[in-house]
């Protein structure tokens, strides 16, 4: 026993030196910076900020459905910019779309345009060379939030720091010359755009301008000049070189699949329509919703969570309340409400992950308790498969995307009235530990379109229900009877599910 406790001791000390030793350097040198205020000198203002004007108050969005669509929105935007891009993501991909929209960013901060990119540091292992080569550009500037303290193997990093490096940063914005941004679910990278063959990601960003704008630019500043957020050169200093960018931009530009994304890119109408004044847009009342920066510390004041501000606008439904999730862990006090909410005659319906769609098996397994009590309320649940069959099925989402293998959306719609679309998922993480963002829009037109697409989306999805005895099942649009055993589940899979569901970690999911 002696030996035991002598041996915990020697393990604490150790762990305790490293963690001084490995600790993170001082954040304090950083150069405060804050967003340019718009103005019409520049083609963008000029072309926007009258629109505004004439629409005091409201903001016009543009939703980005097709993943295609969303990757040239981007790419068009900043070949547009002349003044500033405000960029953060929690995941930046070292692949097709990653590289080319950094190299995007490089030629508009060589241009003169001042370029500010904010990336988790969860979501970026392997780009610390690229982003120490774009950091030495006069008018580029990368920083890192909440950053790793050993850079690699970065995963050791949990056990010296682990209630900090569990929380992330997973707000998602692309704001140029202060009055266009894009704000929603996509991070950055191949599988977010369409462009992956094997994995597509069915997700949702809205294109906005007018007044919210001029919020998330504030909200960008938060992050940008919080205490989290630590210049990539205190990080990492190795020799910067932009050869290396120029060459994998080159590579993927080599890639014959690159030529269709480039024409997607190339046949964009939309800074074009936007500068001719004939983009179309709706002017409604749009809200951002986003996390105190401070929440990554463990330190959020109390009422600033976008969850605290979520709660009652969904509270407010009369008639329907839907959910698209790509992770849905709604715990004991989500499925009370929802539960309660159909109970009231509402119509809840719920859009996940199936089991054989999912990327996280530990959150599908936290999902999995709460089904039984939601369907018993009344609840529709709904989970997308893996792979639809057909060109039929697979354009069936339609507005939720074109060919998803997996949900990535974040969306609720409420009475068909307003609409939330954001990085927070359904889940404990989102509500307490990740920073999140989005938009509540009161648009009656895109709840609509929600709804309608959930309602064309049932030939792409399993519909979860209860047999006489309480067992859950599972239908197909092609299934003559419901399946008993979950779609994509094995003897394994399901024996992992039921430990998994056992552990004290939902608070993490």
């Amino acid at each position: 026993m002696r030996r035991l406790l002598v041996i915990l001791v020697f393990l604490l000390l150790a762990l305790a030196l490293a963690r001084y030793l490995l600790r993170l350097p001082p954040n304090d040198g950083a150069t405060p910076s804050h967003s340019f205020v718009p103005g019409p000198d520049t083609r963008l203002g000029q072309a926007l900020l009258p629109q505004a004007t004439a629409h005091p108050g409201l903001s016009g969005i543009r939703p980005l459905w097709p993943g295609i669509e969303a990757y040239a929105a981007r790419m068009a935007l900043a070949r547009a910019a002349e003044q500033s891009i405000d960029a953060r993501y929690y995941i930046w991909q070292r692949d097709s779309t990653g590289l080319s929209l950094l190299q995007e960013l490089k030629a508009a901060a060589d241009r003169g345009v001042r370029v500010r990119l904010l990336v988790d540091d969860n979501g970026t292992p392997d780009l610390d060379a690229e982003l120490a080569a774009l950091n030495s550009l006069p008018n580029f500037e990368a920083r890192v939030f909440n950053p790793f303290s050993l850079r690699s193997p970065r995963a050791l990093s949990y056990l010296l720091d682990f209630p900090r490096i569990n929380r992330r940063m997973h707000n998602k914005s692309f704001t140029v010359d202060g009055v266009a941004t894009i704000v929603g679910g996509r991070n950055i990278g191949d599988i977010y755009f369409a462009r992956d063959a094997e994995i597509q990601y069915s997700d949702f960003d809205v294109l906005a301008t007018g007044a919210v704008v001029g919020d998330v630019a504030t909200d960008f500043d938060a992050y940008w000049n919080s205490a989290s957020a630590y210049p990539h050169d205190l990080l990492v200093t190795p020799p910067p070189d932009l050869s290396a960018l120029d060459a994998a931009a080159a590579e993927v530009l080599a890639d014959p699949d690159t030529a269709a994304y480039a024409r997607s890119v190339s046949d964009s109408r939309l800074v074009q329509d936007m500068l001719a004044h004939t983009l179309v847009l709706e002017w409604v009342p749009v809200t951002l919703l986003s996390d105190d920066p401070r929440k990554a510390l463990g330190e959020a004041p109390a009422g600033t969570l976008l969850a605290t501000a979520l709660g009652p606008l969904i509270g407010t439904a009369r008639q329907s309340i839907e959910v698209i999730s790509a992770y849905f862990v709604p715990g004991r006090e989500g499925t009370e409400r929802l539960a309660f909410a159909a109970r009231q005659g509402l119509r809840v319906r719920i859009l996940t992950n199936s089991l054989e769609a999912t990327d996280v098996l530990p959150v599908h397994a936290a999902y999995g308790k709460y089904r039984a009590p939601l369907l018993s309320a009344g609840v529709e649940i709904h989970e997308l498969r893996r792979t639809p069959r057909t060109e039929a099925e697979r354009n069936a989402l339609g507005l939720l995307g074109s060919s998803g293998s997996s949900l990535h959306a974040k969306v609720f719609a409420v009475d068909r009235r307003a609409v939330f679309v954001g990085s927070f998922n359904f889940d404990p993480r989102s509500v307490w530990l990740n920073c999140e963002m989005g938009f509540w829009i009161e648009s009656p037109a895109l709840a609509t379109a929600i709804s309608d697409a959930l309602d064309r989306g049932a030939t792409t999805t399993w519909q979860v229900g209860l047999d006489a005895g309480g067992a859950l099942t599972w239908t197909g649009s092609d299934s003559a009877t419901p399946l008993s055993d979950e779609p994509g589940s094995t003897a394994f899979k399901r024996a992992a599910l039921a430990l998994l569901g056992r552990l004290p970690i939902e608070w993490m999911m």
